[in-house]
């Protein structure tokens, strides 16, 4: 059995890379809700609208990676 493990370094660096990329984009969003519920109502919307955007992204991503695990999709 022959180990390719120069491909086996690179599914393990872009799977770190997008992780952290998903959990700061998540943490983004938090950090939006909790500046609409701590400000008045034009932070509100602003930080709703960050919210939105970055939990749609994490959930576009998450959506991506079960598109390309289960074969029936493709």
């Amino acid at each position: 059995m022959h180990v390719d493990w120069s491909a086996l370094g690179q599914v393990a660096a872009v799977s770190l890379g997008v992780t952290l990329a998903v959990v700061v984009v998540f943490t983004l969003g938090v950090l939006g809700l909790s500046r609409a519920e701590g400000s008045g109502t034009g932070g509100s919307a602003v930080g709703r609208a960050q919210a939105a955007l970055c939990f749609l992204a994490c959930a576009a991503v998450v959506g991506y990676g079960i598109w390309l695990i289960v074969p029936q999709f493709h």
